[in-house]
């Protein structure tokens, strides 16, 4: 046996072209872009394409990619009608048992020919934002808004579910938040999909696991924590003070540190920017204050970064999203790199099987009978 690496950190587990990682840079690229170039320059339909196909696409690639997503919005009248009766479910529950549901009424579901995965890629695309949003409306006792073909994926999301058309700065911040969730490596959902992949199970197995271990709180569900906590503090000198006497206690903060990470995670840096700007726009410049007291301390402290989920719960909330919504949007975003990666692990597959590292007693045992224990 070799060296354990609890967490299997470090541990190299497989190949892949899809996302590069310098944690010690800080450095996050897809296909050999880089974050920032993605995040000042691209469409979220592009970064889709890119993390499918390996390439930026060419206007009319990217206008089909456009119809087919606004085509496979609509969903079953199953997946519609058990919505209906989860208005009081955990929303990731939900989530994950309605993707699962979709593998159920998809014809193409067990075709593993690798243009019925791609166009299945596509619905789960769709039909993952089509999910949360019906799913809010219904829970609220409001009608099912359908997506308007001549909006964008951010644009389309955010109306369909309030119902009100972003205007462009709600858009592009809401884009932004989109591409910098939209894939980073082998994190625990990735995984939990490569290893169901690996199985030559079917895409909705391989995503709606992803989606199992995205609810966790040291996971996707970190960025609802995050606002909890700051919608609990008072002003800026409460915040300083929750912060030293919290890490005194030696309790951990939601949304500082990372596993990868030695410097600032590149996405914290846009949603930083983001959270101000949408916070001066919308009325909650004090979140982003709060965050910048509490970011400022932790770091003199404990020498910590803020990761994507710290400002990201400031930005979602100042778009007006409901806080339980917080992690099915990472999910919603996160499904372009799940897919992609599902994809991958099918062109190149071979079985996902570690050992581990045995601490009882090997073997030897005696069989002791029932009456004589």
């Amino acid at each position: 046996m070799g060296t354990i690496a609890t967490g299997l950190e470090g541990v190299i587990a497989g190949e892949s072209e899809i996302c590069y990682i310098d944690g010690q840079r800080g450095i996050l690229s897809y296909r050999g872009y880089n974050i920032h170039t993605l995040a000042d320059n691209a469409t979220f339909e592009e970064v889709v394409f890119l993390l499918w196909n390996g390439w930026l696409p060419k206007q009319g690639e990217l206008d089909r990619l456009r119809e087919r997503l606004v085509a496979e919005r609509r969903l079953p009248g199953a997946v519609t009608d058990f919505l209906a009766t989860a208005a009081r479910a955990n929303p990731m529950d939900v989530l994950r048992t309605a993707v699962s549901m979709l593998g159920v009424h998809d014809r193409e579901a067990q075709d593993m020919a690798a243009e019925a995965n791609h166009r299945k890629a596509v619905r789960l695309m769709s039909q993952t934002a089509a999910i949360v949003t019906a799913f809010d409306r219904l829970r609220n006792g409001k009608a099912i808004v359908e997506g308007d073909p001549r909006l964008g994926f951010a644009a389309n999301f955010l109306y369909t579910l309030t119902d009100r058309r972003p205007d462009d700065v709600m858009e592009r911040a809401f884009d932004v938040a989109m591409i910098l969730h939209a894939d980073h490596e082998l994190n625990a959902s990735t995984f939990a999909a490569r290893v169901i992949a690996a199985t030559l199970s079917d895409i909705y197995s391989s995503i709606t696991g992803g989606i199992g271990a995205l609810k966790g709180p040291l996971h996707g569900g970190a960025n609802q924590d995050v606002i909890k906590w700051l919608l609990d503090l008072g002003d800026e000198d409460a915040a300083v003070e929750r912060v030293r006497s919290t890490l005194a206690r030696k309790v951990k903060i939601p949304g500082f540190g990372h596993r990868v990470y030695h410097t600032e995670d590149p996405r914290a840096t846009h949603l930083r920017v983001l959270s101000e700007e949408l916070g001066k726009r919308t009325g909650h410049e004090k979140l982003y204050r709060l965050s910048k007291r509490m970011e400022e301390t932790v770091k003199s402290i404990k020498g910590l970064d803020a990761n994507v989920d710290f400002y990201s719960a400031s930005t979602y909330y100042s778009l007006g999203i409901p806080i339980d919504l917080f992690t099915p949007i990472f999910a919603v975003s996160r499904m372009a790199g799940w897919t992609a990666h599902v994809l991958e692990q099918y062109r190149n597959n071979r079985l996902i099987r570690p050992r581990a590292e045995y601490k009882g007693n090997p073997d030897g045992q005696t069989w002791i009978p029932v009456g004589e224990r």
